[in-house]
């Protein structure tokens, strides 16, 4: 396991992001296609990023590899956000952080584009529980999210 050290996340946080992914986990795919299709809405040049949807003929919401992508980063990001507190710091398996870090390294993901995903997921959750928003909601995930990217941007670097 890859770690970093973890700014104070609270437990009162720890409960927000907990309670929240509960209520949304049932609807993983279609809300981690909402926050891809929010991001490209955002920045469209994100599109190009991803190697599937460069030579896609299909428009981009119907792109077979596209959900199955989304769903699986927005689970990623969302469990990594559960386990915080708990663990103490970002818990992805290391291998994983690994290939994370490389693959954004090999992809030319700048700091704009961590940015625009943070935004995109804050506005994915607070529509898919508007009841629970709140300030300290978007608090919490926010420096969730932060700390994952960190964890990420540690192993940006070309693969040996």
């Amino acid at each position: 396991m890859s770690t970093l050290e973890l700014k104070d996340f609270t437990e009162e946080q720890e409960a927000l992001v907990v309670k929240s992914w509960s209520a949304m986990k049932k609807n993983a795919s279609e809300l981690g296609l909402k926050f891809f299709l929010k991001i490209f809405e955002i920045a469209p040049s994100a599109q190009k990023l991803f190697p599937f949807l460069r030579d896609s003929s299909v428009p981009v919401e119907q792109n077979p590899k596209l959900k199955p992508h989304a769903m699986s980063v927005f689970i990623m990001t969302c469990e990594s956000a559960v386990q915080l507190r708990k663990a103490g710091k970002v818990t992805v398996r290391e291998s994983s952080l690994k290939k994370l870090g490389a693959t954004h390294f090999k992809y030319g993901v700048v700091d704009e584009h961590f940015e625009v995903t943070k935004f995109a997921l804050l506005e994915t959750i607070k529509e898919a529980v508007p009841e629970m928003w709140s300030a300290e909601m978007k608090e919490a995930w926010g420096q969730a999210y932060d700390q994952l990217v960190a964890a990420i941007k540690t192993e940006m670097k070309p693969t040996s």
